[in-house]
């Protein structure tokens, strides 16, 4: 996870200062309409088959049935790749199609085969290979660029390929340990399961992709490269953070719920978010500090006109979405009740469009990111109230407001360390502001939380060989 999140930043930086804006910011419209359509197409069939494939052996008739399954609804993500096409670059929808479709092709046979690794326990297998994938997603687009310059095209077939070739390696590692026999689910089983999953994806468009569409539609691919350049780079420290407290609560959460019931849960999930407070909201401090130092050190100059105003914005956005998705929605899952999670994704889908429709043909790029917040804030409120009529979570205010204040403390201390170099370069004031929140959030936290503290040093000591 984290080797494929630093693949991103670095194909970020080395795209933005060796193509044009036009051609980046079409490149990260392939990726958003791409992810969205197979997100809503072919994506639920990962979940569907964890959960009814079973673990350990899989049977050929399982195989072959989720396979015809995955070409027919591949084929549906191709018309609605190619109409989509129409719509978000018309000028270029041809090459634009094209790499939509081989897009979504690939990513079809490597979910497929990757989710076979994973129904099969093989663990470190699936991790190397992802791990390679990483690699292929940064080495193959880049050398592109130097084949064939300043082709989103190139780009992204060169993406695919890398994708491509995992899958072709997952599958035939997966091929080894499939066994004969009957399916173990029939194809009214999977779409029950899917149906559900399909929907909310469709539903969550508003969040996940409007405003870049919109954004594109009145303005340029230009304008979409600035935002979503802004976004990933403010997006990836919170949600490093968040994701990491998700993948060891969320299990535990499950059996908690299932052991001792929604109270018991309710208090977990309030002991997550303080945590997750506690680590995000510092985060958003320095982003919302440091952002103009950020974009001046990693992005082209063309891209820094609006670096103060959008990172806060965007960081505050991500931070709403991730209390939403791994606090609130959790408890959702925890009941095991799917369609729930189309009340909050109404709300915040509705607010993201109306919002994009109404300030992004005035503010542009500010626009889109003022819609964003709109939306993910609708969201996270509609999904409090749902799930407050499923489990109360009782909020942990105390902690939060510490939170709030160390993130404050630290942030004004970055601001401060950076502005102190007026004009440096940006690396230095980026280091002189990085350091200075360092120090304050530590040694605030040290203050507050002594305990929790020395934990975590001693786990660090520990797996550095420390002790």
């Amino acid at each position: 996870m984290l080797l494929t999140r630093l693949s991103s930043l670095l194909l970020l930086v080395v795209a933005t200062h060796l193509i044009d804006r036009s051609e980046y910011g079409i490149l990260t419209l392939v990726v958003t309409v791409g992810e969205l359509t197979d997100t809503a197409v072919t994506n639920w069939l990962r979940i569907a088959l964890l959960r009814l494939g079973g673990k350990g052996t899989i049977s050929s008739g399982s195989l072959l049935l989720a396979a015809r399954v995955l070409l027919a609804t591949t084929a549906i993500s191709f018309v609605v790749s190619i109409l989509a096409s129409f719509v978000v670059a018309p000028d270029a929808w041809g090459q634009f199609s094209i790499a939509l479709c081989v897009y979504l092709g690939v990513n079809a046979i490597s979910r497929l085969a990757t989710t076979l690794l994973q129904m099969q326990q093989r663990h470190s297998t699936y991790s190397l290979l992802e791990s390679l994938r990483a690699l292929l997603q940064f080495v193959l687009p880049v050398s592109s660029i130097f084949i064939v310059p300043n082709s989103f095209l190139a780009m992204s077939l060169a993406s695919s390929l890398g994708i491509l070739i995992v899958g072709l390696v997952s599958a035939v590692t997966a091929a080894t340990s499939i066994v004969p026999g009957p399916s173990r689910f029939t194809t009214r089983q999977l779409l029950a399961l899917g149906l559900p999953l399909m929907a909310i994806a469709a539903m969550s468009f508003g969040l996940n992709s409007a405003e870049r569409v919109i954004l594109k539609i009145y303005y340029d691919a230009g304008a979409v490269a600035v935002f979503a350049a802004a976004y990933a780079l403010a997006r990836q420290p919170i949600d490093t953070v968040a994701n990491a407290i998700n993948m060891g609560g969320f299990p535990e959460l499950m059996a908690k719920f299932d052991e001792d019931g929604p109270v018991a849960a309710g208090r977990l999930l309030a002991a997550q978010m303080a945590l997750q407070g506690r680590l995000s909201f510092p985060i958003v401090a320095a982003l919302v500090a440091l952002g103009p130092d950020i974009s001046a050190l990693f992005l082209p100059a063309g891209y820094h006109q609006y670096a103060g105003l959008l990172f806060p914005l965007i960081a505050f956005s991500v931070l709403a979405t991730n209390f939403n998705s791994f606090i609130f929605q959790n408890v959702i899952h925890a009941h095991k009740r799917p369609w729930l999670l189309i009340w909050p994704m109404a709300p915040g889908s509705a607010a993201t469009v109306i919002l994009s429709i109404l300030l992004i043909p005035r503010y542009a790029e500010i626009g889109a990111a003022i819609a964003l917040l709109g939306g993910t804030v609708a969201s996270l409120v509609a999904s409090i109230i749902v799930s407050r009529r499923l489990t109360i979570i009782p909020i942990p205010w105390r902690d939060l407001a510490a939170s709030v204040g160390i993130a404050a403390l630290s942030g004004l201390a970055a601001w401060l360390a950076s502005a102190l170099l007026g004009d440096a370069w940006a690396f230095f004031k980026l280091a002189a502001g990085g350091t200075a929140w360092l120090l304050v959030f530590l040694g605030l936290q040290t203050l507050l939380h002594p305990a929790q503290t020395r934990a975590l040093v001693q786990t660090v000591r520990a797996r550095l060989g420390m002790a």
